[in-house]
């Protein structure tokens, strides 16, 4: 009978084990998400996110070229598993390349409670995000909105004068994504309940 107590109990030590690695092996596959999405699409596709500012003097040396226009279309979406509204205030502008611009996009957290979100970008078409330069940017950085906060956010960014002159319009897409873990952990950080024992 102590035998197969015994026996039970190794097999509840191993299924804890294996829960365990499972439980770990999945809250650093979410810390490693951004990570390799920047990988694959930067090195395997050859598309540059910018989620990453160019330095100052870059921009300061690239002359603007006034003869061009760009037209620069922005996007806006939210994951399913995401209760918040985000959108572009304006859908579109035209830019000279070389010129400094500025873009705002807006984003409310429609749940009861507070949710921490990671905004990730691309830019469209992939051939031409090597021209797309950020100098300013919320990609990447955790929001984090309470329930029912509203948030400005802005983007400013540069077209590179040597966009290709076949290249006409840029799409700059962001797509917000709920940081389950870090909003797990405002949960943890959250101020006990006062105690309601009776005096």
């Amino acid at each position: 009978m102590s035998e197969g107590l015994a026996e039970k109990k190794r097999g509840v030590r191993e299924l804890a084990k294996v829960a365990g690695g499972v439980v770990l092996a999945s809250f650093l596959f979410g810390f490693a998400m951004v990570p390799l999405y920047r990988i694959a699409c930067e090195h395997v596709l050859g598309i540059k996110l910018a989620g990453d500012v160019v330095a100052a003097d870059k921009v300061a040396a690239m002359a603007v070229d006034e003869s061009r226009t760009v037209t620069v279309e922005f996007v806006a979406s939210v994951n399913s598993k995401l209760p918040w509204a985000f959108a572009p205030e304006v859908s579109r502008v035209e830019v000279h390349p070389g010129k400094l611009t500025e873009a705002w996009f807006d984003a409310t957290n429609t749940s009861h409670g507070a949710i921490v979100g990671n905004a990730v970008p691309s830019v469209a078409p992939s051939t031409a995000s090597l021209y797309f330069n950020k100098t300013e940017c919320f990609c990447f950085t955790e929001q984090k909105l309470d329930a029912g906060e509203s948030r400005r956010m802005p983007v400013r960014f540069v077209v590179d004068p040597q966009l290709p002159a076949s290249v006409k319009v840029l799409t700059l897409s962001y797509t917000f994504y709920a940081n389950e873990t870090a909003t797990s952990r405002l949960g943890a950080l959250a101020p006990a309940a006062p105690s309601l024992a009776s005096h």
